[in-house]
């Protein structure tokens, strides 16, 4: 066996597998998990920190600042522990539990800010690391997402190894596009030494805006790039080389959570989301290629960081990725065959009370008090909100007393008077364990969520329905 002087030099430096996979075409999985701190992120996070002592900008007994989504900030606290320096790292509410744990047992100050934030807010997690990077004496701010050193550290080190392994006979490199900077490094050394021979393609969320959709929140960590409706300037990675990929490949959430399990119980790697995305994509991929070609998928990070989420089933069902046990009673058999389904009756936080009136009057005759789903996001013909995007809710009664008491005026924005967030209900789940949902929440109605979006309503009285039928 090897031996190492530390725990630096295993950073990288990852095997290829193959894929058992369908058509002609091979395809290898590059196992970024594999590298020390369990990502494609340990090779940025040691460049990135490697130029900042060489530049003068990190110095000894200095404090590492970054806004991250776990793997940098797993990589950047476990560099800074050996080197002997402190770490405080942003993160979204999104992200899993698994990786808030791992960057606190590194030694990280872990900073919590939300997620669902416009880009300028000034508690988005990139704004807040740059606050507390420039306010902290002998602070650096990584800056991951416009850090030359990202994409270069990719091309110094994952495009060469990619190249060695398979002897100079790939054909296909494809790669999730997050900060940018793995598919743009690593990218860019293939083309130049197959004298731009070799296809990049991208991977990425199917309304990720790299992917040209509406950039609406999606449920893959670490790929994609979500934009806030409320965004004033929609501003890109200077990391990411747009022009070292020649397509991408839109993967929806679902294909994505479903390959990454089905990889884990046939072929036994256990990878987490944005992997997941990148293997649906080159499977498309491979079916489209010839015999002759040679595929390696970037497979960035673990599962382990994500058993919380994609690999419980509970995770799954409630966001309406499983379709359930079909022999029981679902709730799916409670939405009403006479609603306009797959449609959500759906308010925007900037609609004006008076049209909210409007909407809330027509969902009258359900049975239940009528209550509506409201968020940042706009509403739109085919627009069906995803969970993260239903932010609160509104009812006729609450809307007319404030009317009524001089709280409010038909032209005031709907933020002002929201109610708490409705329930939220897979369509797979068991209408019972539906029902005592929302006894335990004290609420009559619920959102039902398919793939991570707003579906329809269901309200109690149409759960107890489709319980009291024979089956």
């Amino acid at each position: 066996m090897d031996v190492y002087e530390s725990a630096l030099d295993l950073v990288g430096g990852t095997p290829l597998v193959r894929l058992r996979t369908r058509g002609p075409a091979a395809v290898y999985a590059k196992l970024e998990y594999l590298s020390v701190g369990g990502s494609a992120k340990d090779r940025i996070a040691l460049r990135m920190i490697e130029r900042a002592e060489k530049d003068g900008l990190l110095l000894p007994g200095g404090t590492v600042v970054e806004a991250t989504s776990g793997n940098t900030g797993i990589g950047l606290a476990l560099v800074a522990a050996e080197k002997g320096y402190r770490t405080v790292l942003v993160v979204s509410d999104r992200v899993s539990e698994e990786k808030v744990a791992t960057l606190r047992a590194f030694g990280a100050e872990v900073v919590i800010r939300p997620g669902a934030l416009p880009r300028q807010h000034p508690d988005h997690p990139m704004n807040h690391a740059a606050h507390l990077a420039a306010t902290t004496p002998g602070a650096w701010l990584a800056n991951q997402y416009d850090n030359p050193a990202n994409p270069e550290a990719h091309y110094l080190t994952t495009g060469p190894e990619i190249w060695r392994q398979t002897r100079g006979r790939v054909t296909h490199l494809v790669s999730c596009i997050g900060t940018g900077g793995t598919i743009s490094g690593a990218g860019r050394y293939l083309k130049e030494v197959s004298d731009h021979t070799i296809q990049v393609i991208g991977a990425d969320p199917a309304s990720s805006v790299y992917a040209g959709g509406d950039g609406r929140p999606y449920f893959i960590e670490a790929a994609g790039h979500f934009l806030h409706p409320d965004t004033a300037h929609d501003v890109w990675p200077t990391s990411y080389h747009p022009g070292v990929v020649d397509r991408i490949v839109p993967v929806a959430d679902r294909h994505a959570l479903h390959t990454l399990r089905q990889l884990a119980r046939e072929q036994g790697l256990l990878v987490g989301g944005s992997a997941g995305t990148a293997l649906a994509a080159a499977h498309q991929v491979a079916a489209e290629a010839g015999p002759d070609a040679l595929v390696v998928v970037i497979l960035p990070d673990s599962g382990r960081q994500y058993l919380s989420k994609y690999f419980n089933d509970t995770w799954m069902l409630r966001l309406g990725f499983l379709d359930g046990d079909a022999s029981a009673a679902r709730v799916d058999d409670a939405v009403s065959e006479d609603r306009d389904a797959p449609t959500c009756p759906y308010l925007n936080t900037h609609t004006p009370v008076g049209e909210a009136l409007e909407v809330l009057r027509a969902a009258k005759g359900r049975g239940a008090e009528p209550v509506v789903p409201a968020g940042p996001c706009p509403a739109g013909p085919g627009r069906r909100p995803t969970a993260p995007e239903l932010t609160g809710s509104a009812t006729l009664a609450s809307l007319e007393s404030a009317l009524r008491d001089g709280r409010a005026t038909p032209a005031d924005p709907l933020s002002g008077h929201l109610e708490p967030p409705l329930p939220q209900l897979g369509y797979g789940e068991s209408a019972r364990d539906a029902l005592d949902t929302l006894a335990a929440r004290a609420q009559d109605t619920a959102v039902v969520l398919r793939d991570g979006c707003a579906q329809a309503l269901v309200t109690s009285a149409e759960l107890r329905a489709v319980l009291s039928r024979p089956r």
